[in-house]
C-alpha cells in the first residue's frame, strides 16, 4: 500500500477551472403533466407534487397515468455496466440483485406502469462471523423490516411492491415488510444462489481454514488457494441450505413468490426471467384485486413449516417464521408447533449440509426445487394446495402445471447432462428418503438446562457416534466460555478435549444479540475429533451448522436461565433420539457425584449464577434496546419481534407502578 499523504491543496482545490462554471437556472421537463379539476381540487399537494418530481427524474409526463408499482431491494455495491465492481457490496447475495430491479422495472414500464425503486441493503452473516459486526445480525432483521415498512408506506399512491433479497436477514426482513401489506398486492423475488468451484471448497467449509489450519490440518498454500475460488460466481446466497437458502424456500412454500424462483443461479437468463415473470405477476394482482393478506393465511403458514421440514431447512427460521407470522397478524407458531410437525413430515432433500450426499442448493434448482418436493408432499397429504398463491391461482393449479411442464423435464436432464445426477436422488419420495436413511431434521430438547427450550439440528450428527438404534447418547463434561471469542480461541489452541461438551453462555438476546456461532461449530465439524465434541448455548447457529449442536436455550443466562449456573467439570447428559424428535440436555453430575436430572434441578435452583455473567462489552446499545423490546414481545420463541402492545402495556405497568 503506497503510505504517501496526499497533498492537502489537492483534497480542498480543483485543479480543473471548467468545474467553477456553476449554472443557476435550467429549462426543466418540457410538455405538460396531464392533470384535471378533481385531481387540482381534490388531491393532496404530496401528489401532485409528485407528479413534478416524476418528469423531473426524466419520466415523460404523457406516461404518468400508469399504475405506481415499487421496487423494494436489498440491493450493495455499485458495478459497472460490464459487472466490475466500482464500490464492493457487503456480500454476493446483494451485489446482483439490482439486475432484478432493472429487469422487473423494464416489464413494468413496457406495461403501461411506473416502476419506482428503493433499498435498503444488508449485512453479511459469514462476514461478520466471530466480530462485533454480528452482535447486529438479528437486531438489523427488525430494523430493515421496519425501514421496508416505511418505504412502502411513503409511496402514497402505490399499486403493489416487488421485493427482491437473498440472504440471511435481509430476505427473511423483506418478507416481515411484505406480510403485513394486507390489501396490497407483493410479490417476493429472491435473489438466487451462487454456483459450485469446479474445484475447492463451498462457502460454508472454506470458513474454516483458520482452524483447520491451527491444527495442522491444511497448508497456508492450500488455504490460499480454497479461499479464492470458493465464491465461484459474483452473485447469490451461499451454495448450502442454510438460513438464506432456507428463507428462499419459505417464501415460496408461503405462497409469495412464484413456483420454482427460490434457489436459481443468480446472474443467469433463467434467473432474470423471474423478475419479469413476478413484475406480471404484481400487475395481475393488482388487476385481480388481490392482495397478500388473500396470500397469507395460516394454511399458507403451516405448508412453509412443512416446506422447512421436508427441505431440513436452518433453525434461524424458527426465529423468522413466526415473525412474518406476526407480521401478518396470524398466530405465531410454538416449539410444540413444531415438534408435532416435524414428526409428521419426511425429510425428502439431500443437500449441504445435511446430506447424506450433500447436493448443492442449484442443483436442487435443476432437481425440481420447492414444486418438486411440493409434488411428493401433496401425494402424501400433507399440503394445502387450495391456498392462493402471488401467480394469483391456487397452489394447486400451479402444481398441476409443473408436473406437466417442460421445464420441469428440461432442467433434470440438464442437471443429468453437466452433473450425471439424478434429480430423484436429490429430492425424493418418501419411500426412497426412508431407504436413505433421511429422518427428520429439527429436534427441540428439554430438561435441568434448558427448561423453555432448545433446538438442534440432528440429522447433522456425525452417525459414526449416533448408536445403531439413530439415538445420540452423550455424557460429558462442561468447559464453559461467556464468549465466543475465548472458545474459538480454546479450540484453536488445542484446549478442548475429546468428549467435552463446550458451553458457550452470554450469547443470547441480552448478551450479545443472540450471535451466530459459526466459527464455533463449523471448526468442530471440519476438525477430525470435532464429532466428538458437543455444543451448548443460548446463541444461535447458521444454517450450515452441523453435529451435536444444541442452541437457544432458554431461558438464555443473562435471563437467569440455569444455564448460567454451569462450571468446568460440571457433568452433562444429551440424549437425542432422531426416530421420535424426543431429546433433553441435563445437568446430572458435580464432581465426582452423579445423580438424575430431578436433582440436578434441585441443585440448580439453588446453585448461585456464575459471576462472570455479563453482556459482552462491545454489545451496541441499539442491540441492547432491541433485546429488551423482543424480550417484552415474546422472547427467542415469539421471533423475536416487537409486540408493540405488549410493550406499550409494560411500559404502562411500569408508569403505574412508580
Amino acid at each position: 500500500m503506497n503510505q504517501t499523504t496526499e497533498p492537502l491543496i489537492s483534497i480542498l482545490e480543483t485543479a480543473n477551472p471548467d468545474l467553477l462554471s456553476v449554472p443557476t437556472h435550467a429549462d426543466g421537463p418540457s410538455g405538460t403533466i396531464p392533470l384535471n379539476v378533481d385531481l387540482l381540487l381534490n388531491a393532496p399537494s404530496g401528489t401532485l407534487f409528485g407528479l413534478s418530481q416524476n418528469v423531473g427524474m426524466g419520466w415523460k409526463p404523457q406516461d404518468l397515468k400508469g399504475a405506481e408499482i415499487l421496487l423494494l431491494s436489498t440491493h450493495g455495491g455499485l458495478r459497472a455496466d460490464d459487472g466490475t465492481p466500482i464500490a464492493l457490496g457487503y456480500h454476493t447475495g446483494h451485489w446482483e440483485v439490482g439486475l432484478l430491479v432493472a429487469e422487473a422495472a423494464h416489464e413494468i414500464k413496457r406495461a403501461g406502469s411506473i416502476p419506482f425503486a428503493a433499498a435498503c441493503t444488508d449485512p453479511c452473516d459469514g462476514r461478520t462471523q466471530g466480530t462485533a459486526g454480528m452482535f447486529d445480525s438479528l437486531p438489523y432483521r427488525n430494523d430493515a423490516a421496519m425501514v421496508f415498512r416505511r418505504l412502502i408506506r411513503s409511496l402514497p399512491n402505490r399499486a403493489g411492491v416487488v421485493g427482491i433479497a437473498t440472504c440471511d436477514k435481509g430476505l427473511p426482513a423483506m418478507m416481515m415488510a411484505l406480510a403485513g401489506c394486507g390489501a396490497l398486492p407483493t410479490v417476493l423475488v429472491p435473489g438466487g444462489v451462487t454456483l459450485l468451484p469446479a474445484k475447492g471448497e463451498d462457502a460454508g467449509k472454506v470458513q474454516t481454514i483458520g482452524a483447520r489450519f491451527a491444527h495442522g490440518e491444511i497448508t497456508q498454500e492450500y488455504a490460499e488457494e480454497v479461499a479464492c475460488t470458493a465464491c465461484a460466481t459474483p452473485g447469490g446466497g451461499c451454495q448450502f441450505l442454510g438460513t438464506a437458502a432456507t428463507s428462499q424456500v419459505v417464501g415460496e412454500a408461503l405462497g409469495l413468490s412464484l413456483p420454482h424462483t427460490a434457489l436459481a443461479p443468480s446472474g443467469h437468463p433463467i434467473w432474470l426471467d423471474m423478475a419479469t415473470r413476478s413484475a406480471k405477476a404484481v400487475l395481475r394482482l393488482h388487476q385481480l384485486g388481490l392482495g397478500t393478506a388473500n396470500i397469507l393465511t395460516p394454511a399458507a403458514l403451516q405448508n412453509a413449516m412443512i416446506l422447512h421440514a421436508a427441505f431440513g431447512g436452518s433453525t434461524n427460521l424458527l426465529l423468522h417464521i413466526p415473525a412474518i407470522a406476526h407480521a401478518a397478524g396470524l398466530r405465531r407458531p410454538t416449539a410444540a408447533d413444531w415438534t408435532a410437525l416435524n414428526r409428521q413430515v419426511p425429510r425428502l432433500v439431500d443437500a449441504l449440509p445435511n446430506g447424506p450426499r450433500n447436493f448443492a442448493t442449484v442443483q436442487v434448482f435443476l432437481a425440481g426445487g420447492v414444486p418438486e418436493v411440493m409434488l411428493h408432499l401433496r401425494r402424501a397429504g400433507l399440503l394445502d394446495t387450495s391456498v392462493l398463491t402471488v401467480s394469483g391461482e391456487t397452489l394447486g393449479t400451479c402444481l398441476d402445471w409443473w408436473e406437466q411442464s417442460n421445464r420441469r423435464r428440461e432442467l433434470k436432464l440438464e442437471l443429468e447432462r453437466r452433473d450425471g445426477i439424478q434429480g430423484s436422488d436429490v429430492i425424493m419420495d418418501p419411500a426412497q428418503a426412508k431407504s436413505r436413511g433421511l429422518t427428520p431434521t429439527v429436534c427441540f430438547p428439554t430438561g435441568n438446562l434448558a427448561p423453555d427450550g432448545s433446538v438442534v439440528k440432528s440429522t447433522s450428527i456425525d452417525p459414526a457416534v449416533v448408536g445403531p438404534d439413530n439415538v445420540y447418547r452423550k455424557r460429558g463434561r462442561a468447559r464453559v466460555f461467556t464468549t465466543e471469542h475465548m472458545a474459538i480461541a480454546a479450540i484453536k489452541s488445542h484446549l478442548i478435549a475429546d468428549g467435552e461438551i463446550l458451553v458457550l453462555i452470554c450469547g443470547g438476546p441480552l448478551g450479545s444479540g443472540m450471535q451466530e456461532t459459526y466459527q464455533v461449530t463449523s471448526a468442530l465439524k471440519h476438525l477430525g475429533f470435532g464429532k466428538n465434541i458437543a455444543v451448548l448455548t443460548d446463541a444461535r447457529f447458521s444454517g450450515v451448522s452441523t453435529g451435536a449442536c444444541i442452541g437457544h436455550v432458554s431461558p438464555e443466562a443473562l435471563a437467569g436461565g440455569p444455564i448460567g449456573k454451569l462450571r468446568n467439570g460440571d457433568l452433562i447428559e444429551i440424549i437425542i433420539d432422531r426416530n421420535t424428535l424426543e431429546a433433553s440436555v441435563n445437568f446430572v453430575g458435580e464432581g465426582h457425584i452423579e445423580f438424575s436430572p430431578e436433582e440436578g434441578a434441585a441443585l440448580l435452583a439453588v446453585r448461585p449464577p456464575r459471576e462472570d455473567l455479563a453482556p459482552d462489552p462491545l454489545l451496541p446499545a441499539d442491540t441492547r434496546l432491541w433485546a429488551a423490546l423482543v424480550q417484552a414481545s415474546g422472547g427467542v420463541w415469539g421471533g423475536c419481534v416487537y409486540d408493540t402492545d405488549a410493550i406499550v402495556e409494560r411500559l404502562k405497568s411500569r408508569v403505574s407502578a412508580s
